[in-house]
């Protein structure tokens, strides 16, 4: 299993009429997670795609327990539960500064070879990465 932690701040901006940071600002966050995650990995999301290959979101679920708001520092903890084939898993927790648990979400998304847009296996070389944290 391979985790990694990327910290976003909510702006002001991303807030509601409530004060609650706006629920759709989560897939923005968790897009950042994602690309920090791989990055971590020492791999490059932009790298992939200048090499071919493109992820796009198959699935995506998220589940609220607490509302964050303006300029709270938001910790996205980002798993990989099982290695990629065609698809990558990732599981997200949400967690407030005081370390309360905001919300859990999932995605899918798939490799697509961008010349045929169709599904690929993953890069030899980033399941490689990842195996080692399994």
């Amino acid at each position: 299993m391979y985790k990694s932690k990327t910290k976003v701040r909510v702006r002001y901006s991303e807030t509601d009429m409530m004060g609650y940071c706006y629920y759709g600002n989560y897939a923005s966050y968790f897009e950042v997670a994602r690309v920090e995650a791989i990055r971590q990995l020492g791999f490059s999301y932009k790298q992939m795609e200048d090499d071919g290959i493109a992820l796009p979101v198959l699935e995506f679920s998220i589940k609220y327990f607490k509302p964050a708001f303006y300029d709270d520092e938001l910790t996205i903890e980002t798993t990989v539960v099982e290695i990629p084939k065609v698809r990558i898993h990732f599981e997200y927790k949400t967690f407030n500064a005081e370390g309360i648990l905001l919300n859990e979400a999932k995605t899918t998304l798939v490799f697509i070879n961008k010349t045929t847009m169709k599904p690929c296996a993953a890069p030899a070389d980033f399941v490689q990465g990842l195996v080692k944290h399994f």
